[in-house]
C-alpha cells in the first residue's frame, strides 16, 4: 500500500504511536490532516503535544474537536473521583483507564471528516501488543469497523472505501520506539501520561509500558 499523494485523516493524541504514525505517513509523502480530541481528559497537556507534532511535520491541517465524554464518566481519564491505577499493568483485565466508546466515537468523526474532504484513510496508532487491553485496539476491533465503514459512507458504497491504515497494529512498543526514531519523531514533544500533572508520573500503566519500552530500545542499541 503506497501513500504518496494520498490523503490521510490522523488520529492525532500526541502520544507516542500517534505521533509515530503521522511521522511514516509523512515520509511517506501522504497529505495529512489531523484530528485531535478535547474530550474531558484529564491529562488534556496531550492536546498541546499534538499541536507539536502537526507543526513539527507541517501537516495540511490539524484540528481539535470537543466533545464532553467527561458527562457520563465511567472511567479514571475522565472521571477526578477515580484513580488511575499506579500497580503496574495487568494482564487479562481492562483497566479503569479505558474510556468506554472513546475509539468507536473518534474513528466514526474521523469517518465523517475523510469522507468531507474525500481522503483516502484514517490513521491509527492502535497497537494490540504491549498494551494496556483496551478492547478497541485489538485487530478484531479494528476488522469489524472497517466493514461497518464500507456500509456506513457514500465511498464505500461507490466501492471506494476509505481505508483504516493501523501500521502499528501488531508491533510492540520498543519496534514503536524504532519507528519513531526512524521517521523523525520528536520524542521529547510527545505526551504519554495519564495523569494531568505538567511532568509524567512514571507510574501509569502508559508510563510503565512507555519507559520500559524506551529502556531496552536503549540497551539494546547501546549494544550494537
Amino acid at each position: 500500500m503506497t501513500l504518496k499523494n494520498k490523503s490521510i485523516v490522523v488520529l492525532l493524541s500526541g502520544g507516542l504511536d500517534s505521533s509515530t504514525v503521522t511521522g511514516i505517513a509523512k515520509k511517506s509523502e501522504a497529505k495529512i490532516f489531523g484530528l485531535s480530541f478535547d474530550y474531558g481528559q484529564r491529562h488534556k497537556k496531550e492536546l498541546n503535544s499534538a499541536s507539536i507534532i502537526a507543526k513539527h511535520f507541517d501537516i495540511e491541517e490539524f484540528k481539535i474537536i470537543k466533545l464532553e465524554l467527561s458527562l457520563w464518566g465511567g472511567s479514571s481519564l475522565t472521571d477526578t473521583q477515580k484513580n488511575i491505577p499506579i500497580e503496574g499493568v495487568q494482564t487479562n483485565k481492562i483497566p479503569n483507564t479505558y474510556v468506554p466508546g472513546r475509539n468507536t466515537i473518534f474513528i466514526s468523526v474521523a469517518l465523517s471528516y475523510a469522507e468531507a474532504i474525500d481522503a483516502d484513510f484514517i490513521g491509527l496508532g492502535v497497537n494490540a501488543l504491549d498494551y494496556s487491553g483496551y478492547p478497541d485496539c485489538r485487530p478484531d476491533y479494528i476488522k469489524k469497523f472497517q466493514e461497518l465503514a464500507d456500509l456506513a459512507n457514500k465511498r464505500g458504497r461507490e466501492n471506494n472505501p476509505i481505508k483504516l491504515w493501523t501500521p502499528l497494529l501488531d508491533l510492540n512498543k520498543e519496534e514503536i520506539i524504532k519507528l519513531a526514531f526512524a521517521n523523525h519523531v520528536p520524542l521529547d514533544k510527545t505526551w504519554s501520561c495519564y495523569s494531568g500533572n505538567s511532568k509524567p508520573c512514571g507510574k501509569c500503566d502508559s508510563c510503565r509500558i512507555r519507559n520500559a519500552a524506551y529502556e531496552k530500545w536503549l540497551n539494546n542499541n547501546n549494544k550494537k
